[in-house]
């Protein structure tokens, strides 16, 4: 990555806008250095797996002492050991595809194809003008690319910068304002109406993407089957406290480790808002049931990126994963603002679950059924958690040092988790902070998914304020 002065001006603005951007180009940057030390990376996890099946045993060993003598328990445990073995088995296998991944080579700059980027905001302030800049000067042909930005309903000043981003890039920069805020979706499909691109990459206004994200996104659309591709999306803000620090690591395993697995059989569940490609004529033709979406007789108003992704696979696209496709978010560094940012996404997580069950019987038999035991596993995990409370509560009750036991047991399998994010971020800063994240989230936010899972049909935002923290670090 050349030095902020080498760069356009756009660009040198949106990273010397927030504390430790420099920091986070140097860490992306250092992860694309050789890959001579990958083998011995594969290597230990394969052999922490290996140790992790030993203690989880040791653990549900111990468990079983407990249960043994009451009735009640040994009902609990026999479906807590089954998920145990069924998630330890889709482990081995995430793993072995997680491996196996590589992002598709980017698109010629030369024969790039024509191309239209939404970015809708609300109350962004100034750092909407970063967005902007970060696309407008990103590598590629300039006559091939056109920006179009919509206000939705601004109660700050957002829609001064983006006159000023119009006036910055004539001919480039198309801005849209709404008189009030109408929503996110809507937003959106203004932008999908308006492209004349023939494709359409969506990015959120309070993030900025690498130079080369366009080309990178543009690659896996020669498979004429891809519908969406999903971007790389890492935090910005890192150096703000904790929660941004833990989040880092969150969002590498989320959105680099877990989507990298679901792009080998081509059904990445979610193309995050925060940076993803779609297929112009693709999307227009979900577009009317996009935008009417309704769950249980309430307007869908969240979860607007996975609603499209369930709706292409329905159509019988397949979504993928570009690694090489990068944006940088900011996400919140204070602890009510986090509970709202994963309870949002829990309902919609909820809905579109529900939804994807009916739609998998449209994938392709591999898919399909890789598919179906992803689901089943990963959403079991949540009734079977807290049911497997009930047993740890009683088990230490009976056997205190079962508790020391369980934390140990958790702190291990944590730190094995984190450890494959060392692939694209070799900071070892991460490892500390994916424990912690760990953790946090069991003792501090567990109480999320069931809140969420109560109030499905609930549709507020939460998160965007005049003011906010973003706006007071743009400049």
């Amino acid at each position: 990555m050349p030095p902020v002065k080498d760069l356009h001006p756009g660009r040198a603005r949106v990273l010397s806008h927030l504390p430790q951007a420099n920091d986070i180009e140097s860490s992306l940057a250092s992860s694309r250095r050789g890959n001579h030390w990958i083998p011995l990376l594969y290597t230990l996890i394969l052999v922490g797996l290996c140790s992790y099946i030993y203690t989880n045993v040791q653990m549900l060993t111990s468990l079983w002492g407990t249960a043994e003598e009451n009735r009640f328990l040994r009902a609990i445990f026999l479906p807590c050991a089954l998920w145990a073995v069924a998630g330890t088995f889709l482990t081995f296998y995430r793993t072995v595809l997680w491996m196996r991944y590589r992002p598709t080579a980017p698109a010629d700059f030369d024969d790039a194809p024509s191309l239209t980027v939404v970015i809708p905001a609300y109350n962004e302030g100034a750092m909407v003008m970063n967005s902007i800049d970060s696309v407008a000067s990103a590598r590629y042909p300039a006559e091939k690319l056109e920006i179009i930005v919509v206000d939705d309903g601004s109660k700050d000043d957002t829609w001064s910068y983006m006159e000023l981003a119009a006036a910055r890039y004539p001919g480039t920069v198309t801005t849209v304002r709404f008189p009030q805020n109408r929503g996110k979706r809507d937003a959106l499909a203004v932008g999908f109406e308006r492209a004349r691109g023939e494709f359409v990459v969506t990015i959120d206004s309070d993030s900025v993407i690498e130079p080369d994200a366009l080309l990178a996104l543009m690659g896996p659309f020669r498979d004429s089957k891809v519908g969406a591709v999903a971007g790389k999306v890492v935090v910005y803000n890192t150096g703000e406290g904790l929660i941004a620090s833990m989040l880092h690591v969150r969002f590498l395993l989320t959105f680099d480790v877990s989507r990298a697995v679901e792009s080998s059989y081509g059904t990445v569940y979610c193309c995050p808002g925060a940076l993803a490609a779609y297929r112009v004529e693709a999307v227009r033709k979900v577009l009317p049931e996009w935008m009417n979406q309704t769950f249980l007789g309430s307007r869908c108003a969240i979860g607007e990126d996975r609603a499209l992704t369930n709706d292409l696979l329905n159509e019988g696209f397949d979504t993928v994963y570009q690694s090489n496709a990068v944006v940088r978010t900011i996400v919140p560094v204070k602890y009510q603002k986090l509970c709202k940012m994963f309870l949002r996404w829990n309902r919609s997580y909820v809905r579109e679950e529900v939804r994807f069950m009916r739609i998998v019987w449209r994938r392709p038999p591999y898919a399909q059924w890789i598919a179906l035991l992803d689901r089943l596993v990963t959403n079991l995990h949540y009734p079977i958690s807290y049911v497997a409370l009930v047993l740890l509560t009683a088990a230490v009750v009976m056997r205190p040092m079962i508790a020391v036991q369980f934390l140990l047991v958790m702190g291990f399998f944590s730190l094995l988790s984190t450890t494959y994010c060392l692939r694209s971020d070799r900071s070892p800063r991460g490892l500390i902070y994916g424990v912690l994240f760990s953790f946090y989230s069991f003792f501090a936010m567990s109480w999320i998914m069931p809140y969420a899972f109560f109030t499905v049909r609930t549709g507020s935002w939460m998160t965007r304020e005049v003011g906010g923290a973003v706006q007071r670090r743009a400049t």
